[in-house]
């Protein structure tokens, strides 16, 4: 979970407003880029170049080098699809579906990607790597993510039209939206109007 560093993601809302998004955990950055049956229409990992702006995007850090191809593109998606209803199902308490569990194990079983140090102290990653090691990289993060002490803290965004998930990692733990400037804001608006309405 705590993979690296927080960069945090831009997304744009329906009207083209961008806003900063961070969802608390590499696994669940991956679920911003489309998702099983009506989210199919966000895809956006159609080739190799797209699963690499990912990772570049992602809170990996440094960006990894990799070689993706596409089959490493089908296997990505798969993955993330797994994981958009396995991380559904725990938000609701109901059991995780068992295929899917199988598709997030699989991946996690392969060689990850490998962080070394260099001689100045920076953070690098060793060798040469494939998009199965990113893939490896994200199914062990959310098996840890699931099974870890924030496991109680995966949500989705309370607003009705908003699906995004995010785990609250703050100290609290009271965290209701996707972020204060999109949704968070939305809500102050719209109470904001409520209240001068009942007023007026």
């Amino acid at each position: 979970m705590d993979l690296l560093a927080t960069k945090g993601l831009t997304l744009h809302s329906h009207t083209g407003v961008a806003y900063r998004f961070d969802p608390g955990a590499l696994c669940l950055e991956l679920l911003v880029t489309g998702g099983p049956g009506p989210y199919r229409r966000y895809e956006v990992l159609h080739e190799p170049a797209d699963l690499a702006a990912w990772a570049d995007r992602s809170r990996l850090t440094p960006t990894p080098v990799l070689e993706i191809s596409e089959a490493d593109v089908t296997d990505a998606r798969r993955l993330r699809d797994a994981l958009f209803r396995v991380v559904i199902a725990h938000t609701r308490g109901e059991p995780h579906p068992p295929g899917d569990l199988e598709v997030i194990n699989e991946a996690a079983a392969g060689p990850a990607l490998a962080p070394a140090i260099t001689p100045t102290g920076k953070r690098q990653w060793a060798g040469t790597h494939r998009g199965t090691h990113l893939l490896a990289t994200v199914a062990r993060d959310a098996i840890e993510l699931l099974t870890g002490p924030f496991a109680h803290r995966i949500r989705t965004c309370a607003a009705e039209d908003c699906h995004l998930v995010y785990v609250d990692t703050s100290r609290p733990g009271h965290r209701r939206w996707c972020s204060m400037e999109h949704c968070g804001n939305r809500h102050k608006v719209r109470a904001l109007r409520a209240r001068h309405s009942e007023e007026g």
